[in-house]
């Protein structure tokens, strides 16, 4: 019998590792060592903090942390097992009627992490023999789940309608009995720009194709209550899977599914990534309800104003750099090469600025950007300060 034996771990992956330094590519950790805000503190130095998906400041609001507390007091630290066998507690209850009324869905079901929500959702509902479109820069997540699905995937050109219907005509053509699941974000994680979505459903709709919107970077930040590009354009009864995540503007951590009665029961008997995982904590999904109920108060209003005045006002600070007005609070700032992007995030780290250097693979190769978050927490200050900074070193 042949014997086998692998390459010593280390002699395999070290050298790669070596080779993604010399690219520029290479990732670490980098340790926080205060509570999101504003203001961090980085390896010791004290940033202003432009890189955050906290949009409203709430992972640090009082509301939030006093209901997660009083979860814990109540029904401990952990849910014990997956929501199927004795993980569903009243606090999973309450945040899924709580986001079925928020999102204007018969139903809805919370999920340990966005990831997690797309990987188990996109196979649950489409398989071999049926068809996945989606735009091309859509999240990961929502990549490997269709692939995962083992459905037919195209691609098209981001935001573009036109090779959208194109392919649904193919689709059709080649598989005219198949379910066609349409996948797209409403704000996009790099970019920020918007999907043209009221255009996506009427191309969708004359295909009797199904849409699935990702809503991860569009609550808490579109609309007037927050709700969402969905609700803001009137698509609710249109957009058959409603996807978000309860970790950037709202705070908290975890994701959601909203749509139909048949579509969250369907979920709950099919979908391997609810099913398989053990139950968030009951305390996440209690500040997760608590974000939504402060989100729909006059306070949570007065934030998503806060947020967009200070969008308006980087726009005026930095014309050349920021659109007016801004779609979303993600600001990109292309620079192309990886190196001068984190040459650009080192000389604002030591002007006292975390503004991330985003690269290849989480965006096309030499498309290398700061990536500039704003929040309803940022003073007026720190925007000027900002500006000022950019404009030096830019």
């Amino acid at each position: 019998m042949t014997e086998y034996s692998n390459a010593p771990f280390d002699s395999l992956f070290f050298p790669l590792l070596e080779e993604l330094e010399s690219k520029h590519l290479r990732r670490s950790l980098r340790l926080l060592e205060t509570p999101q805000g504003p203001s961090v503190s980085l390896a010791g130095k004290n940033l202003l903090n432009f890189s955050s998906n906290d949009y409203l400041g709430l992972a640090t609001a009082p509301e939030l942390l006093a209901s997660f507390q009083d979860a814990a007091a109540t029904y401990g630290v952990g849910s014990g097992a997956s929501r199927l066998i004795s993980g569903t507690l009243p606090p999973h209850a309450e945040l899924e009627t709580t986001l079925a009324s928020f999102k204007k869905t018969e139903a809805a079901l919370a999920f340990s992490c966005g990831y997690a929500t797309a990987l188990g959702t996109i196979p649950a509902i489409v398989q071999q023999n049926d068809v996945v479109i989606l735009d091309k820069l859509s999240h990961a997540c929502l990549v490997d789940g269709s692939r995962l699905s083992g459905a037919s995937l195209r691609v098209f050109p981001h935001n573009d309608t036109e090779k959208l219907e194109s392919h649904l005509r193919w689709a059709r053509e080649k598989f005219p009995s198949a379910r066609i699941l349409v996948i797209t974000e409403s704000v996009f994680s790099m970019d920020g720009d918007l999907s043209p979505l009221k255009e996506i459903a009427d191309i969708k709709d004359r295909y009797g194709a199904w849409l699935m919107v990702d809503e991860a970077h569009g609550i808490g930040v579109v609309g007037k209550e927050g709700r969402g590009l969905v609700d803001a354009l009137d698509l609710g009864e249109r957009v058959e899977i409603q996807m978000g995540t309860l970790g950037k503007a709202l705070g908290s951590a975890g994701g959601y599914i909203a749509g139909s009665r048949t579509l969250i029961d369907w979920l709950i008997n099919r979908c391997r990534s609810f099913i398989f995982s053990t139950s968030p904590p009951p305390a996440s999904a209690a500040a997760s309800t608590a974000a939504l109920r402060l989100l729909q108060s006059p306070q949570g209003i007065a934030r998503v104003r806060s947020l967009h005045e200070n969008l308006a006002a980087l726009s005026r600070l930095c014309p050349s750099r920021i659109p007016a007005p801004p779609p979303s609070a993600i600001l990109p700032i292309l620079l192309g090469k990886e190196e001068t992007a984190l040459a650009a995030t080192a000389k604002l780290a030591e002007e006292g600025f975390f503004v991330p250097a985003v690269r290849f693979p989480t965006v096309p190769k030499n498309s290398a950007r700061l990536r500039l978050t704003v929040t309803a927490s940022h003073s007026h200050q720190h925007l000027a300060d900002l500006a000022a900074a950019l404009n030096r070193i830019l």
